[in-house]
């Protein structure tokens, strides 16, 4: 008996995932023949704080004992919209919900959802197919080079030590240990990064700043002077472009930090800020109570908080010849939003508009955990991928799949994560995701596959327990499964500096040790650059879909494919610690006719998989 409906067959929704606004999309239920109705079932849509739509469905054929109705629907307007069927038998009205995943269940289940996008939506060309790297800029490399102008109050550090941890006897911890990491060193390995395949470089904040991380900005329009100049920043742009690599940076604007030319706390700067002079230009930028008390980040009074739709911050930021046409003027690719979900959404508006009046080739990434398409953030139903705001978003949701597939999760499951994202994701968007396993404010993959859990751990215990060579050892074979889910599922793979040489790390500030210049696992960077060769030789990875072809306890299979030519690359992942076999005249594998091998071990139709290995295979489908 085949399903009710299925929100991932095309024989029951085409096109599959999201539509473009005023895009027709076709929808099919079938309903058990011996079912008598009272008249023709319905599908309902409708978006939040909006009247539901019944839309009629028509009678179109009998198939396996069932009647099958269809109807086509489609939007003039751009949102989320949610849907469900209803018919009435004996006078009994019936719901067809979605169950599971993408299954139809009769009376049980949840709304399904439609994201429906602008038709002005494009996403960016120049992230598609290529491969992104993080770098956390005080540490990934020390140029020597002279800086001038350095503020007071900075801890220098031997390279490599462990950084600071440890509060002050008031219970502050100051960020102000610093290892020298700079754009002159970023500048003189690019060559590095051009050869592991590189073509985008994320930069953590750059802008002047009195804490390491740099997301306390003190001057928004100036490199900080211990990582060089703007003409600096200049420079590592134009030589990277020569590499075929564009430079995107981190923008901090739900906040600055105390310590700046702008509130000016500690009077560090000649000019009188907000905290100082009720007449200070960015006095209205803040909000404050009494006792000089003032709203801030999460509570954190060294990062006051701004109001964004303040008129004269939102011009300093989005305005002509503001903050962000000046950086993409120098030649910056775009922007990586810090707490996009506490931007509001006229401030992302404006943003957006700012950036792609510049140059719709410009890129313009959201800091989200959860699924971007239907996410709520303090009461509002936000509209981030629907073609006026962000192009892109951190993808958490695929990072949290790989890690719990890789450690044990069940294979469906993993399926059921990722194909939710396509589902709900503009496709446009999903190509230029950012597909991580480490960054910044999440510990190493390597520690979480191979040491234990941390999130009930002190600081001080992170600090003395790096990982053994048993739990190395164990680490980086699953960080290599990991790695080929990373590179070759659908968005960007995205390197965090250090993890293609085995650096590890518990939780912030253990997560943004040196790079190991000099101490590089040798074998597991030949390894990522492997990984990064197959995934920019193959445009099937640049805008290609997905289909998953085999869910077994031990192998997980699927394809990326080009609808037009049929081109399909087929990756086959053993996450276990034993060898497992493969046949592709298995019924999986019976629509492709399979040419080469491009990595594996492939013989008569016979797929050898050593333990914790991967195959890719060329693949064309039949007709």
């Amino acid at each position: 008996m085949p399903y009710l409906y299925k929100s991932w067959d095309t024989t029951y929704k085409n096109p599959f995932g999201a539509i473009q606004q005023e895009q027709s999309c076709q929808f099919t239920i079938r309903i058990p023949a011996d079912v008598q109705l009272d008249f023709a079932p319905v599908l309902v849509v409708f978006r939040t704080g909006f009247k539901e739509r019944f839309l009629p469905m028509n009678l179109t054929g009998q198939e396996d004992s069932c009647n099958v109705y269809t109807t086509n629907f489609q939007s003039k307007f751009a949102g989320v919209h949610y849907y469900y069927f209803s018919y009435t038998s004996n006078h009994i009205r019936y719901y067809i919900k979605r169950g599971d995943a993408c299954h139809g269940m009769l009376d049980i289940g949840e709304m399904f959802q439609l994201t429906v996008y602008a038709k002005h939506y494009r996403t960016p060309n120049f992230l598609k197919g290529g491969i992104m790297y993080q770098i956390f800029p005080d540490r990934f490399y020390n140029s020597g080079k002279p800086h001038e102008n350095i503020p007071d109050g900075r801890v220098m550090r031997e390279w490599g030590k462990l950084p600071y941890y440890q509060p002050d006897q008031n219970g502050h911890v100051w960020n102000n240990d610093y290892f020298g990491g700079d754009l002159e060193g970023i500048r003189s390995k690019l060559d590095y990064l051009a050869d592991l395949g590189v073509t985008c470089i994320y930069l953590n904040p750059i802008f002047e700043s009195h804490e390491n991380h740099r997301y306390g900005t003190a001057n928004y329009r100036k490199v900080d002077p211990l990582l060089g100049t703007n003409e600096d920043f200049e420079k590592l742009c134009a030589d990277a472009k020569e590499r075929g690599i564009s430079i995107i940076l981190d923008g901090v604007f739900s906040h600055t930090g105390a310590d700046s030319v702008y509130f000016n706390r500690y009077g560090r700067y000649a000019e009188p800020g907000a905290y100082q002079d009720e007449t200070s230009p960015y006095d209205s930028w803040y909000h404050f109570w009494e006792n000089k008390e003032y709203e801030s980040w999460w509570g954190i009074d060294t990062l006051p908080n701004v109001d964004e739709n303040n008129p004269s911050y939102t011009k300093f930021i989005c305005g002509k010849d503001g903050v962000l046409e000046y950086w993409l003027s120098l030649g910056a690719a775009g922007f990586r939003l810090d707490v996009a979900d506490e931007l509001p959404d006229l401030f992302l508006d404006h943003l957006h508009t700012c950036v792609k009046n510049y140059d719709e080739e410009k890129i313009v990434i959201g800091e989200v955990w959860e699924d971007a398409s239907n996410k709520e953030a303090y009461g509002v139903k936000r509209r981030y991928l629907l073609g006026d705001q962000l192009d892109s978003v951190m993808n958490y949701p695929f990072c949290d799949a790989i890690i719990c597939y890789i450690k044990g999760e069940e294979p469906y499951r993993f399926r059921d994560r990722i194909m939710g994202i396509l589902e709900n994701y503009p496709k446009c968007t999903v190509d230029v995701l950012m597909n991580f396993v480490s960054t910044h404010d999440i510990e190493r993959a390597i520690n979480r596959f191979g040491g234990q859990p941390c999130d009930d751990k002190s600081k001080d215990w992170m600090a003395q327990h790096p990982l053994t060579p048993e739990e190395y050892e164990k680490g980086k074979v699953l960080l290599k499964c990991a790695m080929v889910l990373q590179f070759f599922l659908p968005g960007v793979p995205t390197i965090y500096y250090g993890d293609e040489v085995g650096l590890e790390g518990w939780k912030d500030p253990f997560n943004r040790q040196c790079y190991p210049w000099g101490h590089e696992d040798e074998e597991l960077l030949l390894y990522t650059k492997q990984l990064g060769h197959i995934h920019r030789k193959h445009d099937v990875f640049r805008e290609g879909r997905m289909e998953f072809l085999l869910l077994d306890p031990n192998v997980l299979g699927f394809s990326r494919y080009d609808e037009e030519n049929g081109y399909s690359v087929i990756i086959l992942l053993n996450r276990s610690n034993t060898t497992q076999t493969v046949s592709l005249t298995d019924e999986s594998f019976q629509k492709y006719a399979f040419s080469t091998v491009i990595s594996g071990i492939c013989d008569n139709q016979t797929v050898q998989l050593p333990a914790y290995s991967y195959a890719a295979l060329s693949a064309v489908k039949k007709q």
